[in-house]
């Protein structure tokens, strides 16, 4: 079986202490929730979350639907997004089976980046390494008037801004990855055609903005 590999990576810095980190632990839960209804999903996706602040780290490896439990998080400190990015790099590397000539490996995999300051650490060194070796869909997500557009622009065309860190918003951005993620695993089922622009995903909710 071909899986599809979604990657979170959420800023758990300490600037998202309180309602924004609240938000985001119940909209993966909710995400979850909505995903294991969908008989597409749960057969092709599996998600993984890396968290970073000072440090980046995988959360939860490589799981499909079913058997996926989310962990507590936390937000403090600052933001190691970089050291996430290469982290990612590494993780794609083990757990995505490559095609070969004896066999079809995973889906292209799709990554939701998701974060609301400026980096603090070496983050184009980072993203030199992940774009090394990864060869797959990334959407960015800015959240609040304190995230850089510019530099998640420098890692992918496909980026979204989210105006607000508050509950509600934060539940729109996770309802739409929801969405892409249905819409994608439906049409991989379906056609086998793998999605790699925004414009082939569900419209984003008036929360969300492109950012050109």
């Amino acid at each position: 079986m071909r899986r599809l590999p979604v990657y979170l990576l959420l800023d758990t810095s300490g600037s998202m202490t309180g309602e924004p980190i609240e938000a985001v632990k119940n909209g993966v839960q909710m995400m979850l929730h909505s995903l294991r209804q969908m008989p597409q999903a749960l057969e092709t996706a599996y998600i993984s979350i890396i968290t970073f602040d000072t440090d980046a780290r995988q959360v939860i490896p490589l799981t499909d639907l079913a058997s996926f439990q989310m962990v507590d998080v936390k937000a403090s400190g600052v933001t190691s997004f970089g050291a996430a990015l290469s982290l990612l790099a590494d993780k794609v590397q083990t757990e995505v089976t490559k095609t070969t000539t004896e066999q079809k490996g995973d889906w292209k995999p799709m990554t939701f980046i998701m974060t609301d300051g400026v980096p603090t650490d070496d983050w184009q060194s980072g993203m030199n390494k992940l774009k090394s070796v990864y060869k797959g869909f990334i959407i960015g997500c800015a959240v609040g008037g304190d995230a850089d557009h510019s530099i998640l622009k420098q890692i992918t065309n496909e980026v979204v801004s989210l105006q607000n860190s508050d509950s509600e918003s934060i539940a729109q951005f996770f309802k739409w990855v929801t969405a892409s993620i249905s819409t994608t695993s439906t049409k991989l089922e379906e056609s086998g055609k793998e999605v790699f622009g925004l414009d082939q995903l569900p419209p984003p909710p008036s929360e969300l903005t492109f950012v050109s």
